[in-house]
């Protein structure tokens, strides 16, 4: 790998800098994934959208960016990962400003698909980068750590600053906040960060690309409709295809000398644990934003910026545990570590079943500051991933974190979402009203409103368990996969 190092004087002062240029760009890509439903309800009051348009405005972003994070992160390694994520940076800006001229839900679901192509221009980049910025592994867990717990954060402040724009502008603001910010990126990335390219960058060939894109877009998309709508044989029929094209794909790669995306690497039972870690936390966690939002909400009748400031602890317990995770990884070993958060959130998770009714947001807030301090082990398992991928591979390795994140996500809205609704439904009485049985929202304000709440804050406590089910049986397949004696210096082969 060749890159353009700092002067040695500054060296260390310059790359701490540059982290923070990294999770900063980090944090208003994924405050953009959230912000959005704060803004929805003024956007489709002004523009009137349908309800399909309505859909694709919120889901456009997600499915351009998982499916262009592989064929954009190989191409960085060829172009240069720093000018990948300042061109990210570029667009990232530029289509938010285009909002100010979006007068139709067409325009507005352009401008989101712009937003994806950026995204996935700048996340895989970030981490790439971060590998050139900081050689010392335990350094790169701690940069990573905070790196992640980035993510936390901006999970948790998108609904909160956009409650607070909307409150004093129009929905155009919750776009425009990405302007200076991504501004004071560009002119910062140019200052701080290295160049970088791959030695031996994969061939980025039009096949592989149409299979990788074509084939993620379809999965992405055909889960989300399977946990809207339920089975449907069109979305069941493009999730086939999808997986087929990701099946010919991965064919595809195993088969050159220099893939597009080094598949490969799941060989490696450590880099494979923390894909599962990844993959795992993102599913738990989006599922648990997306149900406690809407009990905040909802059962508790909180305004958006309410409940978004209730969401803070989750983000604290990330903050506060990612800096000390690699120095506790190191003196009682990494697989602990690893283990040891994912029983976390699961412990965080399950207590949602077993607290006393009614649900307290005293209660809540624990569980969010548990959950959160056992995310702070996340930034472990991205220095397995990055750590264990040669370093001509550091992009492929940076595309398949990425994409268990995204398919974490979209999995949790999906499996666990769904499982939220059908809990919901069968506790409500017989008779109940279609508007009511769809959503709680339509149950408010009817006779059925207190039986609605009761359902739903069960069926929040059985999303609860399901997903420390989910993530104890990752900690299990984990604790398999990992050696007792895996020292976080020296992750290499």
């Amino acid at each position: 790998m060749t890159a353009v190092l700092l002067p040695e004087a500054t060296t260390d002062r310059r790359r701490w800098a540059g982290l923070g240029v990294l999770a900063a760009s980090l944090l208003v890509v994924v405050m953009d994934m959230t912000i959005l439903n704060v803004a929805l309800p003024d956007l489709s009051a002004d523009l009137r959208p349908s309800a399909v348009a309505q859909l694709w405005i919120v889901d456009a972003y997600a499915l351009v960016l998982a499916g262009l994070l592989v064929p954009l992160a190989a191409l960085a390694d060829r172009w240069g990962r720093r000018r990948m994520l300042l061109s990210g940076f570029t667009l990232f800006g530029s289509a938010s400003v285009l909002v100010l001229v979006a007068d139709s839900a067409g325009a507005v679901i352009a401008v989101r698909v712009l937003l994806g192509i950026a995204g996935a221009m700048i996340m895989p980049a970030t981490l790439s980068l971060i590998r050139v910025l900081f050689a010392d592994q335990r350094e790169r867990a701690l940069a990573l750590g905070l790196w992640a717990a980035t993510a936390s954060v901006g999970a948790a402040v998108g609904p909160i600053v956009g409650g607070a724009l909307l409150g004093a502008f129009s929905w155009h603001a919750a776009f425009l906040v990405n302007v200076p910010l991504m501004a004071v990126a560009v002119v910062a990335g140019r200052l701080l960060l290295p160049e970088s390219r791959s030695q031996r960058p994969g061939r980025i060939d039009s096949t592989g690309v149409a299979l990788s894109v074509g084939g993620m877009v379809a999965v992405v998309y055909a889960v989300k409709e399977l946990g809207k709508h339920g089975p449907h044989p069109v979305s069941l029929l493009v999730l086939a295809a999808g997986v087929l094209a990701v099946t010919a794909f991965v064919r595809r790669c195993l088969h050159q000398d220099d893939p597009m995306l080094a598949v490969r690497l799941f060989a490696d039972r450590v880099f494979r644990a923390g894909v599962l870690t990844a993959l795992a936390s993102s599913t738990v966690l989006m599922a648990l934003l997306l149900l406690a939002s809407q009990w905040l909400q909802l059962v508790r009748g909180w305004s958006p910026l309410a409940a978004g400031v209730a969401l803070l602890p989750l983000a604290v317990g990330g903050l506060v545990g990612s800096p000390f995770a690699p120095a506790v990884a190191a003196r009682i070993g990494v697989r602990t570590v690893l283990v040891g958060g994912l029983v976390a959130t699961a412990t965080g998770l399950g207590a949602l079943g077993v607290l006393p009714r009614p649900l307290s947001y005293a209660a809540l807030a624990g569980v969010f500051l548990v959950v959160g301090l056992g995310t702070a082990a996340l930034g472990v398992g991205s220095a397995l991933i990055m750590g264990r991928a040669p370093a001509h591979e550091a992009g492929s390795a940076a595309a398949l974190e990425e994409m268990s994140y995204e398919i974490g996500g979209v999995l949790g809205v999906a499996v666990l979402g769904s499982l939220a609704g059908v809990v919901y439904r069968a506790g409500l009485p017989q008779g109940t009203g279609a508007a009511a049985t769809e959503s709680l929202a339509g149950a408010l304000g009817t006779p059925t409103a207190g039986a609605a709440t009761t359902a739903f804050t069960d069926a929040f406590a059985v999303v609860g368990l399901s997903g420390a089910v989910l993530a104890l049986l990752a900690a299990v397949v984990v604790w398999r996969w990992l050696p007792v004696d895996l020292d976080l210096a020296d992750l290499s082969h």
